[in-house]
């Protein structure tokens, strides 16, 4: 069973460049994941320091081994000085 994920994750105002690069980073490691179907990064027009992630993933394995990469891990080991907030993360299913 397919799993999306809604993640928005607010930056510091100082780190924002910075922070878009990583952002980035995730993309290009993420979507070479077999299990890995979307992996979209939005920025809000308003506020810049908000990004949006909308990702699918094949199934929960396919999620939790991504969840489990170095890269994934180290990126919110770095993360922890550059957020201003928690991350929030939704899991949705799509309306029909």
């Amino acid at each position: 069973m397919k799993i999306h994920l809604t993640v928005i994750l607010k930056s510091k105002l100082d780190n924002i460049e910075l922070f878009s690069s990583k952002l980035k980073d995730l993309v290009a490691q993420s979507t070479k994941e077999l299990a890995c179907l979307q992996y979209d990064l939005h920025q809000d027009k308003e506020d810049s320091s908000i990004f949006i992630f909308h990702e699918t993933w094949k199934d929960k394995a396919g999620l939790d081994n991504h969840n489990q990469q170095t890269y994934i891990k180290e990126f919110f080991a770095a993360a922890k000085t550059l957020l201003e907030v928690e991350p929030i993360v939704y899991s949705t299913s799509r309306v029909e």
